[in-house]
């Protein structure tokens, strides 16, 4: 099957993926490249249809369709001609009842999709155990986020929910809540077998609401900046917290 028209019903659908109440809707999202496309079949994700280019070799053991280059042009937003594209089944989000040992990221009302794409890669490369997302934050199957986190949102278990009553769940299953403050101690708590880091907002920080359930710590600096990308700061946090 070839689709070379981009009116076609199934390309109409496609596109409406790029915006976040369609996804939401219909449970499904939307990646572009041959590199993210495999990697999520790797990973085990369910690929409800791969669209690929008429120059590519077709893929076994999955929904295939081939379509035109000016087909895919419409289907993908990225500039350069992708290969292959795909619908996916959005995973499900629904908080666990009991949080798994180890560290939970949990991101307080991110906008950046580029920062909340690269938080999920960091964690998944450093050994955290999920990531938590307040319900305001970004949608970390938006086409562009999953980019940013290379499949690693497949990888490990990312979750999306009220964050009070979430922190308060963690707390009384034992963790440690620990948030990014200015006003905290520059002295990291020693080291526990249940942790939430909480990575506030990139231009309001956490909450008020939610740093009251938080330890308090601030990274020393030594220069001039107030502060740093929530991306970079969590990279740095994830790593200290799992050495």
């Amino acid at each position: 099957m070839i689709i070379s028209s981009r009116t076609n019903k199934t390309v109409k659908l496609v596109r409406t993926l790029h915006q976040a109440k369609a996804r939401k809707e219909s449970g499904l999202h939307f990646i572009e490249g041959d590199k993210l496309v495999l990697e999520a079949l790797q990973s085990g994700a369910q690929l409800q249809t791969v669209f690929g280019a008429e120059d590519y070799p077709p893929l076994e053991n999955v929904n295939y369709v081939t379509v035109t280059r000016p087909v895919m042009e419409a289907l993908c937003q990225t500039d350069t001609p992708q290969k292959l594209c795909a619908m996916v089944k959005t995973p499900s989000q629904r908080c666990p009842d009991d949080y798994s040992d180890g560290l939970i990221v949990v991101l307080d009302g991110l906008q950046d999709v580029g920062n909340v794409g690269t938080i999920i890669r960091t964690a998944d490369a450093l050994g955290a155990s999920a990531v938590l997302l307040s319900e305001d934050s970004v949608d970390a199957y938006s086409p562009k986020c999953v980019r940013a986190s290379m499949g690693s949102c497949y990888h490990l278990p990312v979750y999306r929910g009220e964050l009070i009553g979430e922190l308060e769940k963690m707390k009384a299953q034992g963790f440690l809540c620990l948030c990014g403050h200015l006003q905290g101690s520059e002295q990291l708590p020693k080291g526990q077998t249940r942790t939430a880091l909480i990575v506030g907002n990139e231009g309001n920080g956490v909450r008020d609401s939610v740093a009251q359930l938080c330890y308090k710590y601030k990274l020393p600096q030594c220069g001039k900046a107030e502060s740093l990308n929530a991306a970079v700061f969590s990279a740095i946090l994830i790593y200290e917290l799992l050495k």
